[in-house]
């Protein structure tokens, strides 16, 4: 296999639960403990702004409501995102992608961009989000990792950008994933910590592709995945695992 570029730990939407999810706030504190690799999921408004959010609603992160994919990006700006987490981050705005970009450039920080799209909108967002990260990171070293749990996301975004590496995500291992994966070339697939052994590790380096997990925040499981061999941790324990953190061995 060619030499992986990414960072082995990645902070799992900017900081974890320390700070409200997929947001500039999250990602501050997050690199402040140390960490040069995030994911975060992006979706896309109703008039095509790319922007960070986990959810198919506003309802539990923003003092929104309903879905963003029917929603314009002026009146999605204006949303509290910060509140629901703890009163020191209201007012936090949602991001959009290009100021998340902007911060990686500016701090050398990897990215796992998760594209989320809402429900009917697979094609559209995977789209959409290939050529604004195509666009965000022209000329970049390091371009961002694309992933989703929907193939018809990543096989839009494939056609759209082809060269921007991509990563099928598995909550469960169903049938004839790994032809779905061979089908949008992926360079990795990314499990659900626990369906990933080393057994499972060695299928995926056999076929060429980089065995990745979300999302892991025991430090014992993290330190027996990265003994057997895994290639990444997505992890919500910004302030005890990772970067940071001390050295943790497998027992």
């Amino acid at each position: 296999m060619t030499p992986w570029p990414y960072p082995l730990w990645l902070a799992h939407r900017g900081a974890g639960k320390l700070a409200p999810e997929n947001t500039l706030a999250a990602f501050r504190l997050g690199a402040g403990f140390g960490w040069r690799a995030f994911e975060c999921d992006v979706k896309l408004s109703g008039d095509g702004e790319a922007f960070l959010l986990h959810d198919d609603t506003l309802d539990r992160t923003t003092g929104g409501q309903g879905s963003p994919a029917t929603q314009h990006w002026t009146d999605l700006a204006r949303l509290d995102a910060g509140a629901w987490h703890s009163p020191a981050y209201a007012a936090e705005p949602l991001p959009r992608l290009a100021q998340i970009a902007a911060f990686c450039h500016a701090n050398g920080c990897a990215l796992n961009i998760e594209i989320k799209p809402c429900p009917g909108t697979e094609a559209a967002t995977g789209a959409a989000v290939a050529r604004e990260a195509a666009r965000l990171w022209a000329g970049a070293e390091l371009p961002p990792l694309l992933s989703s749990f929907q193939p018809d996301a990543l096989a839009a975004a494939r056609d759209a950008e082809p060269t921007l590496p991509r990563a099928l995500l598995l909550d469960e291992l169903w049938d004839g994933w790994p032809a779905a994966a061979e089908a949008l070339g992926v360079v990795a697939v990314i499990t659900n910590w626990r369906l990933m052994d080393r057994a499972l590790i060695e299928r995926l380096h056999a076929r060429g592709w980089r065995a990745l997990v979300y999302t892991v925040n025991d430090a014992t499981e993290a330190a027996r995945l990265i003994a057997q061999g895994v290639d990444g941790v997505i992890s919500d324990a910004v302030d005890r695992l990772g970067p940071g953190a001390a050295p943790i061995t497998a027992c």
